[in-house]
């Protein structure tokens, strides 16, 4: 779980306007930073079997977002990966 500043940076860090949380690029950051923080979890605690299936449907969900975005719009896809730092 993200904290709340974690968030607020994310948001500053990838909206599109003010009250923007809906867009593709937002949820691909901020679901990128959830797996991160649950991935680190997970290290300490490999048998935590519940949290490994809710990082497996964050990874899902992810790579749903980020073919949503590549058939859309490639030039932010493309952008955004190369910020997030990951390999496709």
């Amino acid at each position: 779980m993200l904290s709340k500043q974690k968030k607020q940076a994310a948001t500053r860090e990838y909206k599109r306007h003010d009250t923007d949380t809906g867009s593709a690029e937002f949820q691909i950051a901020l679901l990128t930073r959830q797996i991160k923080a649950l991935a680190d979890h997970l290290k300490k605690n490999s048998k935590d079997n519940h949290s490994r299936r809710g990082l497996l449907m964050m990874v899902g969900k992810r790579r749903r977002f980020l073919q949503y975005l590549e058939k859309n719009d490639e030039k932010k896809y493309s952008s955004l990966i190369k910020k997030l730092k990951l390999d496709m």
